[in-house]
């Protein structure tokens, strides 16, 4: 067990249980991640003692509400070196997508326009995409990955020409933890006058973000995916591009004045905040994202760069197994075994007290392009230990005993 997991592990308490009689090894935070105890107490507190609605009551409760609520974006904001006013909460990626394409691109596209996409993407970084061309008339166009599971850079920056509007990408895939070079390619996007908006779901939890370094227009993850609650994310969005904006959806709290027959909009981020907010959800995100800077970047890095390439050895010792991942790969490893389907590895795993995913992992067009149905994925994060790889290649060897 390296350093890092023996300070870390203590803090997350669903490590201490056991399943089907093992000591839980959980494999599985590319799909949502554990929670340590700051981030339990934090969403507890709420709920317990400051339980009031933001920016609308003057008692004690709302008022302490309101100014955590406010703090938590202002941490956000310092955690991505962003605005504080470019900082939208949301319910995750999803949602943060769907309101770039329903709320910027819905508007701005029109017949001829082109969206440029990969097909890395994650279904929510794809159908919003579809819904706008269909109303819009735009043409979808996507990006190849190359045969070691890297995004063609050449290729993608070719399709990007003066008939883009749109290049929406993942910053890290999560399937083969493909690492995009988002700097290049908005880079790209911005000299022909195009948004670039980034899926970063998978990439916060693991390196820094500087959304300002990045140069993109968007950039969105979920707090459930960095050790934080579920139903919070964000959205981050350059001021000139949220001014651009119309609403996605509307009600109180996004308003400035409203009649009963025409109503004006608050600036945003406000604007694209309608009704109550997730006040439990952004506060226990500050304090992931608190739990995260303590530990540091670095040695998060080095942890699970070293998870990473034990996982990649013993993998490669086990008969008939082809592992996906690309060269750039961060904290993925994506596989399939010969003779055994992806479901039944994860069944397998799941009795020696593994949790695996298993499945086209939101991303089938991947999978087609891998010339797959499925795979196993074991996803890494600061909690792990070498070990529960090992016992990985154990659970394989029972599977292909029982299947084969």
């Amino acid at each position: 067990m390296t350093a890092i997991s023996h300070t870390i592990r203590s803090q997350f308490p669903a490590l201490e249980q056991q399943v089907h009689g093992h000591p839980l090894a959980y494999l599985d935070s590319a799909a949502t991640s554990l929670k340590p105890q700051c981030v339990i107490d934090a969403v507890t507190s709420v709920y317990s003692r400051d339980t009031g609605n933001i920016d609308r009551g003057v008692h004690t409760l709302a008022e302490r509400a309101s100014a955590r609520y406010r703090s938590a974006r202002e941490r956000v904001a310092a955690f991505l070196r962003a605005e504080v006013d470019e900082v939208i909460f949301c319910g995750g990626t999803t949602e943060a997508l769907n309101l770039v394409a329903h709320g910027w691109a819905n508007p701005n596209l029109n017949p001829g326009d082109r969206i440029v996409v990969s097909v890395l993407e994650h279904h929510s970084n794809l159908i919003p995409w579809q819904r706008v061309a269909a109303v819009s008339g735009a043409e979808i166009v996507c990006a190849p990955v190359l045969a070691d599971g890297e995004l063609d850079m050449n290729r993608i920056l070719d399709l990007i020409d003066k008939t883009t509007k749109v290049v929406a990408l993942t910053h890290v895939s999560s399937v083969l933890g493909t690492v995009v070079d988002v700097a290049q390619i908005a880079s790209a996007a911005r000299s022909v006058g195009a948004i670039t908006v980034i899926d970063g779901a998978q990439a916060v939890a693991h390196r820094a973000v500087e959304f300002s370094e990045l140069g993109c227009d968007f950039y969105a993850f979920s707090g459930h995916k960095i050790y934080g609650p579920d139903g919070i994310g964000v959205l981050v969005g350059r001021q000139d591009r949220l001014a651009e904006m119309q609403p996605w959806q509307t009600g109180g709290g996004m308003v400035s004045v409203v009649g009963l027959h025409q109503s004006s909009f608050a600036l945003p981020p406000r604007r694209f905040e309608a009704g109550t907010p997730p006040i439990a959800g952004a506060i226990g995100l500050a304090a992931a994202l608190d739990f995260i800077n303590e530990i540091g970047f670095e040695s998060i890095a080095g942890h699970e760069r070293a998870l990473l390439a034990h996982g990649r050895h013993v993998l490669a010792q086990v008969k008939g197994l082809s592992c996906h991942a690309a060269p750039s790969a961060l904290s993925v490893l994506s596989f399939v075994l010969d003779g055994v389907h992806p479901h039944d590895i994860a069944t397998i795993a799941d009795s020696h007290g593994l949790a695996i995913r298993s499945g086209h992992h939101c991303a089938q067009p991947l999978m087609e392009h891998l010339g797959v149905i499925a795979t196993a994925r074991a996803s890494l994060a600061i909690y792990n230990q070498p070990a529960e790889l090992d016992r990985l290649v154990i659970a394989l060897d029972h599977a292909a005993k029982i299947f084969r």
